[in-house]
């Protein structure tokens, strides 16, 4: 297997560069020279309180640099990929906290995850800043909740900590001693769906397609809370695909109050995709802490109140009835209106397969789709609705219809063509003039809101003749423009797209008709073969 393709300079540099981009993004963050350490900027607030040092091996970001900052971490020390920071760095960036808060100092606390390499480097880092007379303590964090069975190394140190990084930093903020206790339980599960690797070497393990670390999405997330709230569970489960939302973390029907959720990436893997699940354990005193100001840069702003029984829906704003919202009655244009509405879907249906092939050298390939869509729609409205014998009526209707079941830009245009056309054709007036102008304005509206041109969009091209000409027809089924609606599809061969997908695409590559287009022109065909059958 071939080591995965990373978006860097060099798998050397990555970590310092990572590091230095932080630090220049965050301005209350600097580097110690020499050292994979960020510290805080304002180190000379630290003075008389116990300064907070933590860190472990890079690819996990934002840990532990991220978490830097007035009410968390004094500073992080970072190791290379997936590797324990060095003993001499952890102990440089010891030496230089109790520099920092030397005049009354309370002393370092060492915030270390459970991880043999991370208790070994923190700990001799320790026993050699005490040999220099610095005040220090180690706190070990492992609430890995995989192993109902841990081995002798014990459960690992996981997304919790940085939880304890948040409660510690509260605390010493407030300026409490090193020996202030801080009792809390907290756990965390994760699953992943892929591996991960260390820049320039392979993949650290395999997973087959369809095979996971625990299972997914709904059964996961039961899987969890199950596995993390019962002692005796080993259940483990197997799901194919679904979707990983943050929705399904939500535990109240297990009888948990949901005191806070937080949502994100706080302590990742590299590429690794997945997911992990924290509990903490929450009283009143440990949600102050929670809820205490930070400036670290990736702690998020959350809100202070309770979630669980919060209703969290608002119920929409009623809309006032419209000029064409009344009750549809039809008249005597309805059962025209009817046919042409018909023989509109039934072309659009047939023009399918070959809206879609033009598509696919412009655009997603699902032109056709979306107006087969978009018809299928409307036919089972006309089954369901009575063609109203007012024109701008109709018109309404079938903006709402299309913009609720066509989709995509397609969908949008057309809706915002209708809408806007709808309102010029008030008092049941149903003559060429009257629907030259309201193409007009709909035309209008889509150069306004589409930024479209008759240069540049397929449906623009078309509809533009047929409002300039309608103006001028003694009736709608002789009207020029629309007779030479086809003819003007088939010129979009050479014109080049300025707006859309088509537009990322070299002019050279596109040379059939733009299928938006040619869809406006079946439609306007349609229109017209209907009436004339009437």
């Amino acid at each position: 297997m071939q080591p995965q393709k990373k978006l860097i300079n060099s798998a050397e540099d990555c970590v310092d560069e990572a590091l230095c981009g932080l630090v220049r993004a965050s301005s209350g963050l600097s580097l110690l020279r020499g050292h994979r350490v960020v510290l805080r900027s304002d180190l000379d607030q630290i003075r008389g309180k116990v300064a907070l040092l933590s860190g472990g091996g890079s690819g996990h970001e934002p840990a532990h640099g991220g978490y830097v900052g007035a009410g968390m971490l004094s500073a992080a020390v970072a190791g290379a990929v997936f590797a324990s920071p060095p003993p001499a760095s952890i102990l440089a960036a010891i030496l230089c906290l109790h520099s920092a808060g030397k005049m009354t100092s309370s002393g370092v606390l060492l915030i270390v995850k459970n991880y043999t390499g991370d208790r070994l480097n923190f700990g001799l880092a320790a026993e050699q800043a005490r040999n220099h007379g610095v005040d220090v303590d180690m706190v070990v964090v492992a609430d890995d909740c995989a192993f109902t069975c841990p081995s002798k190394a014990g459960k690992r140190g996981l997304c919790g900590t940085i939880l304890i990084h948040k409660l510690a930093g509260a605390l010493a903020d407030e300026g409490c001693s090193l020996e202030t206790a801080l009792h809390c339980v907290a756990g965390t599960l994760g699953v992943s769906l892929s591996p991960c690797s260390v820049p320039g070497c392979r993949p650290s393990f395999e997973l087959p397609p369809g095979d996971m670390e625990l299972g997914l999405a709904d059964e996961v997330v039961s899987a969890m809370i199950d596995h993390m709230t019962n002692a005796k569970s080993h259940k483990k489960t197997q799901n194919k695909s679904c979707s990983t939302s943050g929705l399904h973390m939500l535990t109240e029907n297990r009888g948990m109050k949901v005191a806070r959720v937080m949502s994100g990436s706080f302590m990742t893997s590299l590429e690794m995709a997945g997911m992990s699940l924290t509990f903490l354990r929450a009283c009143p005193e440990i949600l102050r802490l929670f809820d205490a100001k930070t400036s670290a840069p990736a702690w998020p702003n959350l809100s202070s109140g309770c979630t669980s029984g919060r209703s969290y829906l608002t119920d929409p704003t009623t809309v006032p009835a419209g000029a064409h919202d009344d009750v549809l009655t039809e008249g005597p244009q309805s059962p025209a209106m009817r046919k042409v509405l018909e023989k509109v879907c039934s072309t659009l249906l047939e023009y399918q397969e070959e809206l879609n092939a033009l598509d696919r050298a412009s655009g997603d390939g699902d032109c056709g789709n979306t107006h087969a869509q978009a018809a299928k729609a409307i036919q089972v409205w006309l089954q369901s609705h009575v063609v109203p014998g007012c024109p701008g009526q109709l018109l309404s209707a079938l903006a709402t219809v299309v913009q609720e079941k066509m989709g995509g830009s397609s969908g949008a245009l057309y809706s915002l063509f209708l809408t806007a056309a709808s309102g010029h054709m008030t008092g049941g007036r149903s003559h060429a003039a009257a629907w030259a102008n309201a193409v007009h304005a709909g035309m209008q509206a889509m150069r306004r809101d589409g930024r479209a041109a008759i240069c540049c969009s397929g449906e623009a091209k078309q509809t533009s003749p047929s409002s300039r000409l309608c103006k001028h027809a003694r009736n709608l089924t002789d009207c020029a423009g629309i007779q030479r609606a086809a003819v003007g599809a088939e010129s979009t061969r050479s014109l080049a797209a300025k707006a859309g997908r088509a537009s990322y695409i070299a002019a050279e590559r596109l040379t059939l008709p733009d299928p938006g287009a040619k869809a406006v022109a079946a439609i306007l065909s349609a229109v017209v073969q209907a009436l004339e059958e009437q």
